[in-house]
């Protein structure tokens, strides 16, 4: 049908070009996944959404989308991508590993005046830009401010920001926003300007920077309401008499008598210390092209400049676009404006993005420019250095940037070991047919040898006219080891068509011959050697082994099919490279908390033992009227309204720091009132005493 060849397309697009990792936050209506684009090598964002759950909302979304499409400034969240099917829209953005700005504030109690004053100036050219764009954002808050690898930040959510026809200063209707940082104006029903209501929620902003708590505040919206309406607050006494004036001025109840953006780009509050005004100007303009990005992006599409150029400018927000934004914030962050060739036709499929979902999730990108090392999925953990038998997989061409013959001339690449021979099952090894059929019968042998020496590194191989599916590199043994090797132990396997009924044992042979070995033996020994390539090692899950061989046996319909040994054989050969590659993470899963980096989400704890934390915060959620699934050391929590409705989720985590080895908590709000998420956590770790 149509629509289910949508939904493929645009599936497809999206792993073709991106590599899809855990998701990083969730929401009512969406989901973010963190993400790399490939040819880049780059983090992102990915924001997936459900038209169907958006509802009477999805006309947002394309309001949000449209914004960010014309607005770009180094403290707005960029927009990259666009995928959008018939059931789903796919928005690629700018990745800020720093997390939201109100989890800073958490985990900082409140800022310092002079802290403040960076990310309040920051704000300020943020709002100044938005607003000479001809956009009121209307949706200002903490929790709409994200902070990036350097430490600044980034506006988003345009999901509520309004583009009056009539310029700015047209009045608008619409009350929207979040109540507690919405301008009295707005909440009253009356009209109000748009750029006056973002100066009000500028200074709810300000005050929760230093305060590290709201002005207006109260469980009961009316109350709140009434609050706001009056504009009365508490100012702490922390507070510097400048901090005191400047929020005077900006939360004005009368918006004709608050302070405008532009006065606030050079008030003696914002330029203390800095001696200049606020640069609110974009440093990357639309429509600006870099010539070293457009050069890059040339010599990987193989087109002229002026194609490439012409390609670019026409801002269509698909992955030409994504790459040269993805290119230019390279260069912007200092890092080589490269790309990674395209792959040849035997590369590309047997990529990561063409072989299973298991294959792809251990697979990733380091940071060296040149080299494709195998890793873990955790961005936070290191790579896989000191495994002997993980190559780096090497994708330049014969003769790129002054590379002799394609070998790789970076200082930083790590040696590696031999590596794999070519898993691609449509290309034999260009030496093959040069290969005497005596010496390819004595490494047939060998083979066999190192399979029956090694039966916990079995790679269930199947060769059909001398092409080799998979193999893995030959293990580390000594030559002596031959002689010793234990014959005839009995390893008991699944039963499938080429093994003695169920309930029976098959015995692992160990073939003695070698090139001078007689047609007979050398026959006898091939057929046992297939049956070996059957042998499945109890180590493996029952559901993975159910999973081989399903693949192994059957065809789409469930029926029994020959030659299905080849692809059995491929996907558990992939299954045992991706046991051996992360062992250490399957056993975290299992025996204990995740470690992990410092945070701004994480709060430290005195105590050194996780379980006893975990227990105490179990003990105490109930006593807090706070649902919860439970999954390893990570709890899903949940509250509900009056009427059945979810009002509040979030994730608490008992997990390890790696510096120092200390037990840590880690929070994340999911949906509700951040707020209102802040006391209600600050309650449930102070019950726990941690």
């Amino acid at each position: 049908m149509p629509v289910e060849r949508t939904e493929q397309r645009g599936a497809e697009e999206l792993h073709k070009y991106y590599e899809v990792y855990e998701t990083i936050g969730s929401g009512g209506f969406a989901k973010v996944k963190l993400g790399r684009h490939i040819l880049s090598g780059e983090k992102v964002a990915i924001k997936i959404m459900n038209k169907k759950d958006l509802g009477v909302d999805l006309p947002r979304v394309k309001l949000e989308i449209e914004a960010m499409k014309n607005l770009s400034h180094q403290h707005v969240c960029r927009l990259y991508q666009v995928i959008e099917t018939s059931t789903q829209i796919f928005m690629v953005l700018e990745y800020c590993p720093g997390g939201e700005l109100f989890d800073y504030i958490i985990a900082k109690d409140r800022l310092s005046e002079k802290e403040t004053r960076v990310f309040f100036r920051q704000i300020v050219s943020a709002m100044a830009y938005v607003h000479s764009q001809g956009y009121a954002h209307r949706d200002l808050k903490p929790e709409n401010l994200l902070i990036d690898e350097d430490h600044n930040l980034k506006l988003i959510d345009f999901g509520l920001c309004a583009k009056p026809k009539g310029g700015l200063g047209y009045e608008l209707m619409t009350s929207c926003g979040s109540p507690a940082y919405a301008a009295p104006e707005l909440i009253q029903g009356k009209a109000y300007i748009g750029s006056e209501a973002d100066v009000w929620s500028m200074g709810v902003l300000l005050f929760a920077l230093l305060c590290g708590y709201l002005p207006f505040d109260d469980d009961n919206c009316m109350i709140l309401y009434r609050k706001i309406t009056r504009g009365k607050y508490d100012n702490p006494q922390w507070l510097s008499p400048g901090s005191v004036l400047l929020l005077n001025q900006m939360m004005q109840v009368d918006p004709k008598r608050r302070l405008s953006v532009r006065q606030l780009l050079d008030h003696p509050w914002a330029i203390k210390d800095y001696n200049s005004p606020v640069e609110w100007r974009s440093r990357q303009p639309l429509g600006h092209i870099d010539e070293d990005c457009i050069t890059e992006m040339a010599v990987n599409m193989k087109r002229s400049r002026a194609s490439a150029t012409a390609m670019v400018k026409e801002w269509r927000y698909d992955q030409t676009t994504a790459t040269y934004l993805l290119l230019l914030s390279k260069k912007q962050r200092g890092k080589p404006v490269r790309l990674r060739p395209e792959p040849t036709a035997c590369e590309d499929s047997c990529s990561p993005l063409h072989q299973g979902p298991q294959t792809r999730k251990a697979l990733h990108f380091s940071e060296d420019e040149d080299a494709v090392i195998v890793g873990s999925l955790d961005f936070g953990s290191e790579f896989i250095d000191d495994c002997p038998w993980v190559p780096a997989r090497r994708h330049t061409p014969k003769g790129v940037r002054g590379q002799p013959d394609g070998a790789a001339n970076h200082k930083n690449v790590r040696p590696t070991s031999p590596p794999v021979e070519k898993r691609c099952a449509y290309s034999p090894t260009p030496e093959r047919g040069r290969v005497p059929a005596q010496h390819r019968q004595e490494r047939r042998d060998r083979d066999q040898e190192r399979v029956s020496e090694n039966k916990e590194n079995v790679a269930s191989t199947a060769r059909e006219k001398d092409v080799e599916i998979f193999a893995l590199p030959p293990p580390r043994t000594p030559v002596s080891s031959k002689k010793s090797a234990r014959p005839n132990k009995n390893v008991l396997t699944t039963p499938n068509r080429n093994t003695p009924s169920k309930g029976t044992k098959t015995e692992a042979l160990t073939p003695k011959g070698g090139g001078s070995a007689s047609k007979e033996n050398n026959k006898r020994k091939a057929e046992a050697f297939k049956e070996l390539a059957n042998v499945e090692i109890l180590a493996f899950s029952p559901e993975r082994r159910s999973r081989s061989l399903d693949m192994a046996f059957t065809d789409d319909s469930g029926k029994k099919k020959r030659g299905g040994k080849v692809f059995g054989s491929l996907e558990r050969g992939l299954d045992k490279m991706i046991t051996m590659l992360t062992p250490s993470k399957r056993r975290a899963l299992r025996d204990g908390p995740r470690k992990i980096k410092a945070q701004y989400n994480v709060t430290l704890t005195s105590q050194t033992n996780p379980d006893q934390i975990l227990n105490q915060i179990l003990s105490i959620l109930p006593e807090k009227n706070v649902d919860f699934t439970q999954k390893g050391y990570t709890l899903k929590c949940q509250t509900w309204g009056d009427f059945g409705k979810v009002t509040m989720a979030f994730e608490l985590e008992v997990c390890m720091l790696q510096r120092p080895e200390v037990v840590g908590i880690r929070r994340q709000r999911l949906k509700g009132d951040a707020w209102v998420y802040k006391h209600l956590v600050e309650e449930i770790l102070a019950s726990s005493s941690i």
